[in-house]
């Protein structure tokens, strides 16, 4: 699709963080293959050695220059309101948000197109609040900051309302998160599904005797379900993760000899842990999710947590199935149910490419070509 409509327009792509390699980010990847001029914007910044960010203009806000409070989202928590704020977009006609946080709240001159990519209306303040405020540790000081965790994040919760108003347009990117966003930011989004690179995953027909989670080891992600699923069933698993903490180190510790981890690597192993993996494993309830397309871009059938995300990415019976809770028991019922299954890995393969590079490309430019054109801000 030709960008001719774009020519003369100065663009900005604004992120919440970039730290380590999520989904988000590697939206953020495409949205820059998309405006390679693009300049970009975000609170603190840590992948200096990636490839995806050489040669581009990236401007940091305060918090980058304050140590610990620079790798920390909870004990900056309070800051990142203020400052987006603090960015001057005054040279800017097109800004694009990629948010699940506070990048949406940026301010715009009036003539400029802001359009947010919501990955999910901050999970933290509305659809997961309870969950996130149990995980919360404050070490010796933890009766007060559950005591005063409440008071700051409703302030903040108002904070976040009024940000979402911010945005001339939203994308959301799912069906499962354009319905939270109009039920908490009480604003429509058009659905525009993220994208993996289908061509750079190794397909494979035949598959060795193992299974296969990839993702950040952090609580929501269900690390934990997969540890004792597997420490129960005996059957062989590799975990694959970037993030070495303390979550990583108790749950490593407690595995038994069946489960095997992989930390930190290369993408290249990755690609061909799909390719082998009889199943991908895929416990959390994601907004969207990923890493399940990826193991489907290898024909890899995927067996996932019937929630959220995952329902519109994985086919019942054709590409994986589901399990119902996130316990041992659901778990392990539905990789019983599997292994008397069958799963035709070019039809997995083909079906992927619903979800490849050039379909999100060309619907994200027909959205802002769109919008240009229309010039009709909503209220």
């Amino acid at each position: 699709m030709k960008k001719d409509f774009l020519e003369g327009k100065k663009i900005a792509i604004v992120c919440d963080w970039i730290k380590d390699l999520g989904g988000a980010e590697l939206v953020l990847a495409q949205l820059l293959e998309i405006f390679p001029e693009a300049d970009i914007f975000t609170s603190v910044f840590f992948q200096k050695n990636n490839t995806i960010f050489t040669g581009r203009n990236i401007k940091t806000s305060y918090i980058q220059k304050i140590p610990i409070l620079n790798k920390s989202h909870k004990l900056a928590l309070t800051m990142r309101p203020k400052a987006f704020e603090r960015f001057d977009f005054s040279n800017y006609d097109i800004v694009i948000s990629s948010s699940s946080a506070e990048s949406k709240g940026v301010i715009t001159k009036p003539e400029a197109l802001h359009i947010c990519y919501c990955h999910t209306p901050t999970r933290y303040f509305w659809s997961h609040y309870h969950e996130y405020l149990n995980m919360m540790e404050f070490g010796l000081l933890n009766p007060i900051g559950k005591w005063l965790m409440p008071k700051i994040v409703h302030k903040l919760r108002i904070w976040d309302f009024c940000a979402s108003k911010r945005p001339d347009f939203f994308i959301a990117n799912s069906k499962n998160t354009k319905n939270r966003i109009k039920k908490y930011y009480k604003r429509e989004a058009e659905v525009i599904y993220p994208c993996v690179e289908i061509e750079k995953f190794i397909f494979n027909a035949e598959k060795e005797d193992f299974y296969l989670y990839v993702g950040r080891c952090i609580p929501y992600k269900k690390f934990d379900l997969i540890v004792d699923a597997f420490n129960k069933n005996g059957k062989k698993i590799i975990i694959v993760t970037n993030t070495d903490n303390k979550l990583y180190r108790k749950l490593k510790s407690i595995s038994k000899e069946n489960i095997s981890w992989k930390l930190n690597i290369k993408r290249e192993e990755i690609y061909e842990l799909y390719s082998k993996a009889k199943a991908f494993l895929f416990p959390p309830e994601e907004d969207f999710g990923l890493v399940p397309i990826e193991a489907m871009a290898s024909g890899t059938p995927v067996i996932a947590y019937g929630k959220g995300g995952a329902l519109e990415t994985v086919v019942s019976g054709k590409t994986g199935i589901f399990f119902s809770e996130q316990t041992i028991n659901s778990l392990n019922k539905a990789i019983e149910e599997f292994e008397k299954m069958s799963f035709d890995a070019n039809e997995i393969r083909d079906y992927s490419k619903n979800f490849d590079k050039k379909i999100f490309k060309e619907n994200i430019l027909k959205f802002i070509e769109e919008k240009l054109e229309n010039k009709k801000i909503p209220i």
